[in-house]
């Protein structure tokens, strides 16, 4: 089940391609959008980072960070991210606790891997309420960022 716009944005700690630790709270203060994404290196997940790459500069604009999150490992992700040129962090849920605490997880996705992230949309604002919620069944599918973008909008 995923999160209800309204409540509070579940709290976690994940490792960045740095190997630093992220969590919610680093991001108090200014509105966020949390992007999970099922697999690196995969077509649609970087069609979709790539977009949030060469938009990022209206959600700064809007005083909001981005963040994309998988199951993939952190090195993984550092080698997605720098060749992909993506300007934001990428976070490694391997463990699983943060896609499954947002409602954004496969139990079994395709060609049999258990525990990958779904594609899932959430923006949570200054003080770690979520404002936007959007967990997809196909993986195929994109989130709506032109909601998303209002939604931020929606908050300035």
């Amino acid at each position: 089940m995923s999160i209800a716009i309204g409540t509070k944005a579940p709290a976690f700690s994940l490792n960045d391609t740095e190997k630093k630790k992220v969590t919610l709270e680093d991001f108090k203060g200014q509105n966020l959008v949390i992007l999970f994404f099922p697999l690196a290196f995969t077509s649609v997940c970087t069609a979709e980072l790539c977009s949030v790459r060469d938009t990022l500069a209206t959600y700064n604009s809007l005083n909001t960070a981005v963040v994309g999150i998988s199951v993939d490992s952190p090195f993984t992700l550092g080698k997605f991210k720098a060749e992909q040129n993506l300007n934001f962090p990428l976070l490694s849920d391997f463990n699983k606790e943060a896609s499954q605490a947002y409602g954004a997880y496969y139990e079994n996705f395709v060609l049999d891997l258990k525990g990958v992230s779904k594609r899932a949309a959430f923006v949570v604002d200054k003080e770690g309420t979520v404002k936007y919620a959007q967990v997809l069944e196909s993986a195929g599918d994109l989130p709506d960022f032109e909601a998303i973008k209002k939604t931020l909008a929606d908050l300035q």
